[in-house]
């Protein structure tokens, strides 16, 4: 089986999400994990599927960005398999003033103390910049990561908290 990775942008519009999955399940593309977003007016996704070879996919999805309003890329990538997490799932929250460097500083607190970032969001809504993040921690670190995240937000003039992240409910 191929696994592919697919990344679709362009300005928003309806029908973006229908168009590109009824051309992957033409093909028989099975979609495993997608994350889809709208940025200031543009669409944003990138998924994983498996099955139909990248040209294939290429190929489906050329008339969807022949107008020049969506680029589509594909890449054949190797499955990671079943794995166990990597540590403790966490939240952490910044909102404060926007400026610059800010998900720089706060990721890199977190990549120090061993943390790895698996979902993150930004938005910003006027003054008021807001990141939302889930972090896998090792085990024991969250303490003592919380108050460097602390004193990395307060030299950045915003507000952190850390949290520890709700399971999934399937």
């Amino acid at each position: 089986m191929n696994e592919l990775a697919i990344t679709v942008i362009g300005r928003d519009r309806p029908g973006i999400v229908a168009d590109v999955a009824e051309v992957l399940a033409r093909l028989g593309a099975n979609l495993t994990d997608s994350t889809m977003t709208r940025l200031r007016g543009h669409f944003a996704m990138t998924l994983i599927c498996v099955g139909p070879t990248a040209a294939e996919v290429e190929a489906a999805l050329a008339p969807l960005c022949a107008d020049g309003q969506l680029l589509a890329t594909v890449r054949a990538v190797t499955p990671d398999g079943e794995t166990t997490p990597a540590g403790e799932p966490y939240v952490m929250a910044v909102h404060g003033a926007d400026r610059m460097g800010i998900v720089a500083a706060m990721t890199r607190v977190l990549t120090e103390a061993g943390g790895n970032v698996t979902d993150l969001s930004t938005r910003l809504a006027g003054a008021l910049y807001v990141v939302v993040a889930e972090v896998d921690l090792p085990s024991g670190t969250a303490d003592a990561l919380a108050g460097r995240l602390a004193e990395t937000a307060a030299d950045l003039g915003v507000g952190v908290t850390l949290r520890p992240a709700d399971p999934d409910l399937l």
